[in-house]
């Protein structure tokens, strides 16, 4: 069973939205931090949000007040809703879910944003 099952990537035009999705199992939904990365072409893997199991959030600068993280326990998914999207935003999105408790650190497949100008 994969542990993490994204969805919702593609390609829009700048200031456009897409929402992402990433659906967990029950047990990796309710006991691990859940977070978004995104790496796009010869760059590193970056923190795009973060979301805790109490729901506290955490952004990176570049996608405040453009993006937000939230969590549907009845579906045991995790959301990133990205609007105003810049061509800066191009990048795959991978979903991970870890615990520093548990020593678990598990990675979505990734999916494709693609943001034209």
């Amino acid at each position: 069973q994969v542990p993490l099952v994204e969805s919702g990537g593609g390609s829009v035009q700048a200031g456009g939205s897409l929402r992402l999705s990433c659906a967990a199992s029950r047990n990796i939904f309710n006991n691990n931090v859940l977070g978004w990365y995104r790496q796009a072409p010869g760059q590193q893997r970056d923190l795009v949000a973060q979301i805790t199991m109490i729901g506290t959030t955490n952004y990176a600068d570049s996608v405040k007040g453009r993006f937000t993280i939230s969590r549907d326990s009845a579906k045991n998914t995790v959301y990133l809703q990205m609007n105003s999207l810049k061509p800066e935003d191009t990048a795959v999105y991978y979903c991970r879910a870890w615990s520093t408790v548990w020593g678990t650190n598990n990675w979505g497949q990734g999916t494709q944003v693609t943001v034209s100008s």
